[in-house]
C-alpha cells in the first residue's frame, strides 16, 4: 500500500502541533489538519489566557524546540497556596503550601500566555520537515487493514498508518470511531480574565476553594495575574454579562486586597465545566489525544499538561515501534500507549473531581474534613514534597520527552 503520510493528526489546537512535532523530530511523514486560520492561530493580541505548564511539560517543549521561543517570556511558578475560604475572608488557617525549594529542578511550572506559546508552536511547524500543514477538516476515516484511509471537507483523501484525534472534548474521531464518553457536567462555568495589581506577586499561585467553585490567581510576567474563577452557572451567567466596572467590583471580595488595586487587562471569557472522560483512548488505526480522551476540570491547571503527557507518550510508542520495523496502526503499538495513559489521567480526573465536590459541598462538615486533609498534608514534608513533583510533572514513569530528552 502506497502512503501518502506516517499519521495524520486531526486538531491543531496544542496538542497537535506538539505532537506533529515531536513525531517529525523522529523522522516520521505527518500531516497536521486543522480547520483554523493561520493568521487567528497567531493573534499576538494579549487577552489574558494563559497556561500553568508542569515542569515536565516545559521539558517536552524544549525536547521539540519550541522553549527557547517563549522562555524569556514565561513566569515561572516559585510557590503555590492552596486553602479553602469564604469570599472576603481570605484561605483558613488550614491550608497547604509548596514552595519550589523543595525539588531540585527549579520552578514547579510556568504561566505562559496563549498570544506566546501558540504562535511558538505554529513558527516551529513552518521550520520543521517531514510535516504538511493542511487547511481542513477530517469528515470521515476508514480503518483498513494495513492503514487508514482519511478524507477531509475537501474531498482530498489521505493514506496513513494511523489517525491521531487532536480534537476536543467532543471529537468527530471518536465518534466515528464508536467511543463512547462517560462523565457529568458540573453545574459551574468558568469566568477566566487577566488583572493588573499594584504588588509583586513573586511568582506565587494561588487556590482558593469558596463555596461556589475553585477559585485561582495565577501569576503572570510583571504585575499582572491570570484569573479562573469557577462558579454556579446561574451566579457566573450573571457576572458575565456584568460591564467591566460591575465584574471589578463582584471580583475584588474574593480576590483580596494582598496584591493592591486590581484592575481588569484584557478580554473575558466563560466556559461551562464538566468531566468528559472517552471510554477507550484508542480504536482500529485511531489514537486520542488531550481532550479528545479526557476533559477535565480546570483545578491545579491540568488540562493542557495531561494531554502533553498523552503526546510524550504516544510519540514514544510511536517511534520506538518504527524503530522495531512494526506497523504503527496495530492493536498491539496502540495498547501500549493506552496501558501507559490509563491510570493517571483517570487518576488526574476522578481526583480533580473530588476536590472540587468536596470543596464545593453546601455541607460545612464535609469541607471541614477537605481544610483538615489540606493542613494533614502540608505538616508532613515527604508527602507534601511527592505531591510537589507529582504537580511538577516529575513523577512516576515518565516519557522521555518529559524529561527533556530526544526521542
Amino acid at each position: 500500500m502506497d502512503f501518502d503520510s506516517d499519521i495524520v493528526i486531526a486538531g491543531g489546537g496544542l496538542n497537535g502541533p506538539a505532537l506533529a512535532l515531536a513525531l517529525a523530530g523522529a523522522g516520521l511523514r505527518v500531516t497536521l489538519v486543522d480547520p483554523a486560520k493561520r493568521a487567528d492561530r497567531k493573534a499576538d493580541d494579549f487577552d489574558g489566557r494563559a497556561y500553568a505548564l508542569a515542569h515536565g511539560s516545559r521539558n517536552l517543549l524544549a525536547a521539540v524546540g519550541v522553549w527557547p521561543a517563549v522562555a524569556d517570556k514565561a513566569q515561572p511558578i516559585l510557590h503555590v497556596q492552596i486553602g479553602e475560604g469564604h469570599a472576603g475572608q481570605g484561605a483558613s488557617p488550614f491550608s497547604l503550601d509548596f514552595d519550589h525549594a523543595e525539588i531540585e529542578e527549579g520552578p514547579m511550572g510556568f504561566m505562559v500566555e496563549d498570544r506566546h506559546l501558540r504562535p511558538a508552536l505554529l513558527d516551529a511547524l513552518d521550520e520543521a520537515a517531514g510535516i504538511d500543514c493542511l487547511r481542513n477538516t477530517v469528515t470521515d476515516h476508514e480503518a483498513l487493514a494495513a492503514g487508514v484511509r482519511v478524507t477531509l471537507a475537501s474531498g482530498q483523501q489521505i493514506m496513513a498508518r494511523l489517525l491521531v484525534g487532536c480534537d476536543g472534548r467532543k471529537s468527530s474521531t471518536a465518534q466515528r470511531t464508536g467511543i463512547t464518553r462517560q462523565g457529568w457536567d458540573y453545574g459551574q462555568t468558568a469566568l477566566v480574565c487577566a488583572i493588573d495589581h499594584e504588588r509583586p506577586h513573586r511568582g506565587t499561585a494561588h487556590q482558593l476553594f469558596l463555596p461556589g467553585g475553585p477559585f485561582a490567581i495565577l501569576p503572570l510576567q510583571g504585575n499582572r495575574s491570570s484569573i479562573v474563577w469557577s462558579e454556579e452557572r446561574a451566579q457566573a451567567d450573571a457576572l458575565a454579562k456584568m460591564d467591566d466596572t460591575a465584574f471589578l467590583t463582584a471580583l475584588r471580595p474574593r480576590f483580596g486586597d494582598f496584591l493592591g488595586q486590581i484592575g481588569l487587562a484584557g478580554a473575558r471569557f466563560s466556559y461551562p465545566l464538566n468531566l468528559t472522560l472517552a471510554q477507550a483512548i484508542h480504536g482500529p488505526r485511531v489514537a486520542l489525544v488531550g481532550d479528545a480522551a479526557h476533559g477535565v476540570h480546570p483545578i491545579a491547571g491540568q488540562g493542557l499538561n495531561l494531554g502533553l503527557r498523552d503526546v510524550a507518550a504516544l510519540a514514544e510508542v510511536i517511534v520506538d515501534a518504527k524503530r522495531r520495523g512494526e506497523d504503527l496502526g496495530t492493536e498491539a503499538v496502540l495498547s501500549r500507549y493506552a496501558g501507559w495513559r490509563r491510570f493517571d489521567s483517570a487518576a488526574i480526573g476522578l481526583g480533580s473531581d473530588v476536590v472540587n465536590r468536596v470543596f464545593s459541598s453546601r455541607m460545612p462538615a464535609i469541607r471541614a474534613i477537605g481544610a483538615a486533609g489540606l493542613s494533614v498534608t502540608n505538616a508532613l514534608p515527604g508527602l507534601r514534597r511527592r505531591l510537589i513533583r507529582e504537580a511538577a510533572g516529575l513523577s512516576g514513569d515518565r516519557p522521555r520527552l518529559l524529561q527533556a530528552k530526544p526521542l
